[in-house]
């Protein structure tokens, strides 16, 4: 193995004499494409460097006259790290109670095999906030989706005693539950899909949205369903929301039948549609619920299942476990990411500031009724879809809007997403209607 120097931090961190602060974005872009795996495509010539404030980041941008130095700039955050920083990019009661906790309170790093005094606060904070009766820490948004299919095939066994070779577990067309293989046995996206067979068996798609086909289905093979798994409101699928109706009478149709209702509240939790969790905007209760991104604040990845008590006692010691799942440091930041979801009143400001929002991408559609189809939205998970043209690109928007300092990325070919912080006030949201605004005219 060659010797390995690394030193400094920030701009001065160095590996092997390459000081980070030195490179150039289409060098940066250089390193990943020859050192990373291709899994993304990130936005072209922008690298990002650090915070300004809670809804703005500085990034870096080639330079105009030269391509060995770039220029510095800055992108108010209109993504959110896809919804994980719901409380604020470095939201300074977050970042006070780890530094504290590590510095002064000497936070050890223990597994689950032993107790930690931080499991009990943060046990009570996501029960108390959730209203379930139990919790079980993760830590990525799709090991809190996995788990909860493991607990809804668990359930449908020991339980519902259906044969394990019988067992079928639904889902909703055009669902994003991750990329892990069991998330992607459930969807039907093909880029998700392609060269990972075989996937999971036992697993079955309705129609999202569509209540009278999860009806048929329910009548049909009732006995041998475990769980129904949806998200309130598709997110990658574009901001998809369902019929007022829909949920409930979703989770009627699983009551009758004996059936679990699971919502998938990674994206759609934490204050992001105007209320602390999605399904709560149809005044129901799942039987589990699992959610990821915000719940960390967007400091640590924290994930979380919550359920009723009897439905989360299927699992046994050894059925599950997760080395870094609530382990000291994510239990603080789990609870302070819910202190403040709760005393920011951030599911407030997402509906208030979402309204505004909303009023504002229509009042755009209305202006270039050529170009927007459709406004789409509940509190700040927010999108506009364009119409099918070649012209009207999703991914040249979202280039349009980073010469206009805004930062927002595109789902599928002509739908552009938009979920800012929660923290974002009034003047900012002029600012990001403005770029869209400006960026659609010249289309």
């Amino acid at each position: 193995m060659s010797q390995l120097s690394i030193s400094g931090y920030g701009d001065d961190l160095s590996v092997n004499g390459v000081r980070i602060g030195d490179l150039t974005p289409k060098q940066h872009e250089d390193i990943e494409l020859s050192k990373g795996g291709q899994n993304y495509s990130p936005l072209e010539d922008v690298v990002v460097s650090k915070v300004k404030d809670s809804s703005t980041l500085l990034a870096r941008k080639p330079h105009p006259e030269d391509v060995n130095r770039y220029i510095e700039t800055e992108l108010l955050d209109g993504l959110c790290c896809y919804s994980a920083v719901n409380q604020g990019q470095l939201n300074q009661t977050i970042v006070d109670a780890v530094v504290r906790h590590l510095q002064e309170e000497k936070l050890p790093t223990v597994p689950r095999s032993i107790r930690h005094k931080y499991m009990s606060a943060f046990l009570l904070a996501a029960t108390s906030i959730t209203g379930m009766d139990k919790v079980v820490p993760k830590v990525a948004g799709v090991e809190s989706w996995e788990l909860s299919f493991k607990i809804g095939r668990r359930w449908g066994s020991k339980i519902k005693k259906i044969p394990e070779d019988k067992c079928l577990m639904i889902g909703a067309t055009g669902n994003f539950h991750g990329r892990s293989l069991a998330a992607v046995s459930m969807s039907d996206d093909i880029d998700s899909r392609d060269g990972f067979g075989p996937f999971v068996p036992g697993i079955e798609l309705v129609p999202y949205n569509d209540i009278e086909a999860l009806q048929n289905l329910f009548e049909n093979k009732g006995e041998r369903i475990a769980c129904f798994m949806v998200e309130p409101i598709q997110g990658e699928a574009g901001v998809i929301v369902p019929d007022d109706d829909y949920l409930p009478k979703v989770s009627q149709l699983c009551k009758n039948h004996n059936i679990l209702l699971a919502v998938d509240e990674v994206q759609t939790g934490f204050g992001r549609t105007g209320a602390n969790f999605a399904h709560q905007l149809s005044d129901i209760q799942p039987d589990i619920m699992g959610c990821g991104k915000a719940a960390g604040g967007g400091i640590l990845p924290v994930s979380f299942v919550a359920g009723r008590k009897d439905v989360i006692d299927v699992l046994t010691p050894g059925s599950e476990g997760s080395t870094f799942g609530g382990y000291p440091l994510a239990s603080v930041v789990g609870t302070y990411a819910i202190k403040v979801l709760v005393e920011e009143h951030l599911a407030d400001n997402a509906r208030t500031q979402g309204n505004y929002l909303m009023s504002n991408l229509d009042e755009i559609m209305n202006e270039f009724p050529d170009k927007i189809k459709e406004t789409r939205g509940k509190g700040l998970l927010t999108a506009f879809e364009m119409h099918n043209e070649p012209r009207l690109d999703g991914h040249a928007v979202s280039l349009g809007l980073l010469q206009h300092g805004v930062y927002a990325k595109e789902t599928h070919h002509t739908t552009v997403r938009l979920a800012p912080a929660l923290t974002i006030n009034k003047n900012q949201i002029d600012t990001l209607s403005e770029a869209i605004r400006t960026v659609i005219k010249d289309l």
